[in-house]
C-alpha cells in the first residue's frame, strides 16, 4: 500500500470536510478513495459493482452448465429435491 500526502485547500477542502461532517464518509481518506473509484468508473478504467456482479454470475452459470454436461451434477425433479418425507405434500 502506497502512502500519499496531498494538500487540499479552498472549495475542495471545504467539500471534503462537509462530506465527512454530514456522515457520508467516516474519514477524509475514505471520501477521497470513493472519489477516486468514481473517477475510475467514469473514465472506464475500473468496473462498476454491477459489472463485477454480472461477470461473477456468468462465470457461476458457466461452471454449473459444465458440471451438468459432464455429469458431475444433475438436475433434480421436485420429488427428488423434497425427499420422500416432503414429496407427499405434492400429492395433495
Amino acid at each position: 500500500m502506497a502512502d500519499l500526502l496531498i494538500h487540499l485547500d479552498g472549495s475542495v477542502e471545504d467539500t471534503l470536510k462537509r462530506l465527512v461532517e454530514a456522515g457520508f464518509f467516516k474519514t477524509k481518506a475514505e471520501a477521497v478513495r470513493a472519489g477516486i473509484l468514481e473517477l475510475g468508473k467514469e473514465y472506464q478504467v475500473v468496473k462498476s459493482r454491477e459489472e463485477l456482479m454480472d461477470e461473477l454470475a456468468v462465470a457461476k452459470l458457466q461452471k454449473m452448465d459444465e458440471e451438468l454436461r459432464s455429469g458431475k451434477k444433475r438436475v433434480l425433479n421436485s420429488r427428488e429435491a423434497l425427499g420422500k418425507k416432503y414429496a407427499k405434500m405434492l400429492e395433495d
